[in-house]
């Protein structure tokens, strides 16, 4: 492979206070990231959704909405994929071990979507095993 068409890796970082109106902060870092690396509509649409629903999580669910908490969220974007890690420091939760938001008894809550959209709309995602971290995978 000829090593002068391989394209170094850019490396963003958010720190958002566990606040809900650290979502605007999250959003225009997508946006800009988008623009930049021309990213598609689709690919715009499944990242700005995944992403606020993680980050989301992880202010209300990981941190408690606690503001002395942070929400610490990475962007690497390498060729032609990014690959985005949303990390809280709350106590972690079993991903794996989640009621089925499709389940009858389920339909009409007004939570708990949010690991099943984003197990739909990610390329790939992958927990840490505390469970306070998701990494999620999109092709550019």
């Amino acid at each position: 492979m000829d090593q002068s068409n391989v394209q170094a890796g850019e490396m963003y970082t958010l720190q958002l206070p566990s606040k809900q109106e650290s979502i605007t902060l999250l959003e225009n870092l997508i946006e800009e990231i988008s623009d930049r690396h021309q990213v598609s509509e689709d690919t715009f649409a499944n990242m700005m959704t995944c992403l606020s629903e993680a980050v989301n999580n992880a202010i209300a669910h990981g941190n408690k909405f606690d503001e002395t908490k942070k929400v610490i969220v990475n962007a690497d974007v390498e060729g032609k994929r990014i690959v985005w890690t949303v990390t809280d420091e709350g106590e972690g939760f079993d991903y794996n071990n989640l009621p089925d938001p499709t389940a009858p008894e389920n339909l009409e809550n007004l939570t708990g979507r949010g690991v099943f959209i984003i197990k739909h709309l990610a390329d790939q995602y992958i927990y840490n095993t505390k469970g306070n971290e998701i990494e999620l995978h999109f092709k550019i």
